[in-house]
This record gives structure tokens, C-alpha cells and sequence, in this order.
């Protein structure tokens, strides 16, 4: 059995070789092993809807998948919101992929009011493409999850940082293709890029679009507007956001200075009137003393 095999988080597709593990609250990675067991049960049937109950299943409505690599052309950094993850997944399998799970090691855990952050600075992403040649393509790199802090424990943010990859054929196909040149020079060609597909990595690209008009496809479906209307519609708002002059925190300065100047006139009113009480007793005794006495 390969060392794989014994990681508690391992999913392979003659079934899951795992123990007994404790609650969510108490260890967050078994969200992990449970996403990968949702990946394996995946089938060339699932649809749209699959994949939006799959990512409902484990991300939060408000919830962002970013993934941080280094091309040929310089670094890459992309960031997509909730709606756009169920086809990023859907895209992984889509470029030849027939297997996608994650492994955890010594990964960090730490507890805040609302939330629960696990970093895991040797983070393996694993991938078994079956076209256009048997390879499995193993993805290292940074994963930094943040999970709801409540019963359903779903991801909040998802951040990949990926460092390096290994794209593996086994010897038995090299030794099959041994005599063909043209197949070993075709064999020794990368088919991903830091370890993912050309299918997703033109989705990513696609995202940056996709992003910005997130608020004009959920206008359409919430209104049933037309593309142009929505298309109006916001920028008729956003006008008005620029346009609207800030009146309120103009009148809130001003009263706190009559405050100011009422709170300091009436300490000066005291001043005074305590001086002339206190000043008072002494000129009555000045004007009796100087009253004459009868003989």
C-alpha cells in the first residue's frame, strides 16, 4: 500500500481508506476529507446543479476561492466569488482530469470568535488526468482555509498558493513506448502548467470578466430585466452615488461646537456667579463696618 494511502485524507477510487475521526469543531480538516469524497462520488452525468450543490455543501454564500502561481510571463494572482466556483471545479475535470483530492500536512489550526483559520504549508493537490496520456500531476503549495465557526463549518476563503508541481507517467507506459521516439518525445511534454489545466487556466482568465458583472447577472435574475435595462439600471445608481452630496456629517460637526460653546459660556456664567457670591459677604461686611455708631 503507498504511503498516500495512509494519509486520513486520502481518496482513491476503489474506496476511502480512512479512521474514525472527531467532530468539526474539534478538527476542521475532516471538511477537507469529506470534500474529497464529494469529488469522488462525481460522475461524467453531473451537471450544473451538482456542482452548485456541491459547492453549497462546503462554501458560504459570501465565500472567495483565490489561487496565487507564476507563469512563464511573470506572477498570477486570481480571486473569484461564489458564483463562479462551481464551474471552476467543473472545469478541472473538463481538461482531462479523472481524480481530484487534497492532502494536509501539519497544518495549523487557530480559533477566533467567528471563524477558523487552517494553514497548511505542505498542501498537496492531486490530480489524475487520463487524457491526452495516463499522468498523475502532483500540485505543492500553501493552502489557507477559513471555515464558519458554527454547526455547518463551510469555507469562507479558499487560498491556494502554489509553489511547485510533478507531472508522473508510469514506466510501465515508457517501457510499451520504448521503440517509438515520437511517442516518448510526446510522453516528456508537460501537460499542465504549475499544474493545471489549459481549461482552467482560461476560465481564471475568463473570471476577470466575469467578476465585475456578477451584480448584472444577479439583477436579471432577481428582476428578469433585460441586459440593457440591468445594464441602466446600475450605472443609473452609481450616478446617483456620486452625485448625492454628504450633508449629514457637515450638521453633526456643527452641533457639537454649539455644544462646545454652550458647555464653556455656561462653566464662565458659573465662574462668575460663584466670584460674586463669594465676593458678596466680604462688601456687606466693608459697608456695615463703615456704618457709624449712635452715642
Amino acid at each position: 500500500m503507498s504511503s498516500s494511502q495512509h494519509d486520513p485524507f486520502y481518496s482513491s477510487p476503489f474506496g476511502p481508506f480512512y479512521r474514525r475521526h472527531t467532530p468539526y469543531m474539534v478538527q476542521p480538516e475532516y471538511r477537507i476529507y469529506e470534500l474529497n469524497k464529494r469529488l469522488q462520488s462525481r460522475t461524467e452525468d453531473s451537471d450544473n446543479l451538482w456542482w452548485d450543490a456541491f459547492t453549497t455543501e462546503f462554501f458560504e454564500d459570501d465565500a472567495t476561492l483565490t489561487l496565487s502561481f507564476c507563469l512563464e510571463d511573470g506572477p498570477k494572482r486570481y480571486t473569484i466569488g461564489r458564483t463562479l466556483i462551481p464551474r471552476y471545479f467543473s472545469t478541472v475535470f473538463e481538461g482531462g482530469v479523472t481524480d481530484l483530492y487534497y492532502i494536509l500536512k501539519h497544518s495549523k489550526e487557530s480559533y477566533h470568535n467567528s471563524s477558523i483559520t487552517v494553514d497548511c504549508d505542505q498542501c498537496t493537490m492531486v490530480t489524475q488526468h487520463g487524457k491526452p496520456m495516463f499522468t498523475k500531476v502532483c500540485t505543492e503549495g500553501r493552502l489557507i482555509l477559513e471555515f464558519t465557526f458554527d454547526d455547518l463549518m463551510r469555507i469562507k476563503t479558499w487560498h491556494f498558493t502554489i509553489r511547485q508541481y510533478r507531472e508522473l507517467v508510469p514506466r510501465s507506459i515508457l517501457a510499451m513506448h520504448a521503440p517509438d521516439p515520437q511517442v516518448l518525445e510526446q510522453l516528456s511534454k508537460n501537460i499542465t502548467r504549475m499544474g493545471l489545466t489549459n481549461f482552467t487556466l482560461n476560465y481564471l482568465r475568463l473570471c476577470v470578466i466575469l467578476e465585475p458583472m456578477q451584480e448584472l447577472m444577479s439583477r436579471h435574475k432577481t428582476y428578469n430585466l433585460s441586459p440593457r435595462d440591468c445594464l441602466k439600471t446600475c450605472l443609473f445608481q452609481k450616478w446617483q452615488r456620486m452625485v448625492a452630496p454628504p450633508a449629514e456629517p457637515t450638521r453633526q460637526i456643527t452641533t457639537k461646537r454649539r455644544k462646545r460653546k454652550n458647555s464653556t459660556s455656561s462653566t464662565g456664567n458659573n465662574t462668575n456667579s460663584t466670584y460674586t457670591k463669594k465676593k458678596a459677604p466680604a462688601a456687606s461686611l466693608n459697608l456695615s463696618s463703615q456704618v457709624p455708631v449712635p452715642t
